[in-house]
C-alpha cells in the first residue's frame, strides 16, 4: 500500500507540474504559504508527543494537513466561484477528514485509544470545510456552480 500510495503522490505532483501547469492562474493565487508553514513549523516543535526529529516530522504533518486547504479556500473567496469538478473534489477530500472524526470516535470507543493531535488537527481541518460544505450542498448539488454570495 505504501509503495502505490507513493506512486499516486508522484503521479499527482507530475500532473500538477507537468500536464495541467496551464491550468494554473498564477493571478489569483496570492496566498502566502510561509503563513501556513511558519506557525505549524512552530507549534509541532511546542505541542508533541515526544521532542525528536520523526516525532515533530510527524506532528508537523498532521497539523500541516489540517490547514492544508486554505489556500484552495482563499482563492475560491478571491475569485468568487469554483469549477464543478473543483468543488466535488475539495467536497470529497472533506469529507475523506470528516470521516476521520468517527474513525477516532470507533477507535476510542472499541480500543480505548486516543491521539489529541491528531483529534483537535482532524476538528480544526472539519471547521474549515463547514462553510464550504454549505455552499456545495445548497448549490452545487442543485446544479448550480459554486459562487460566493455578493
Amino acid at each position: 500500500m505504501k509503495l502505490i500510495y507513493i506512486a499516486c503522490s508522484y503521479a499527482t505532483v507530475y500532473l500538477i507540474y507537468m500536464k495541467f501547469k496551464a491550468t494554473y492562474d498564477g493571478n489569483h493565487d496570492t496566498f502566502r504559504v510561509e503563513f501556513l508553514v511558519v506557525p505549524v513549523g512552530g507549534l509541532s516543535f511546542l505541542v508533541n508527543h515526544d521532542f525528536s526529529p520523526l516525532e515533530i516530522l510527524w506532528t508537523f504533518s498532521i497539523y500541516l494537513e489540517s490547514v492544508a486547504i486554505l489556500p484552495q479556500l482563499f482563492m475560491i473567496s478571491k475569485t468568487g466561484e469554483a469549477e464543478t469538478i473543483t468543488t466535488h473534489y475539495l467536497f470529497f477530500l472533506g469529507l475523506y477528514r470528516a470521516l476521520y472524526l468517527v474513525n477516532w470516535i470507533w477507535r476510542f470507543y472499541f480500543e480505548g485509544f486516543f491521539d489529541l493531535i491528531a483529534v483537535v488537527a482532524g476538528v480544526v481541518q472539519t471547521i474549515l470545510y463547514c462553510d464550504f460544505f454549505y455552499l456545495y450542498i445548497t448549490k452545487v448539488l442543485k446544479g448550480k456552480k459554486l459562487s460566493l454570495p455578493a
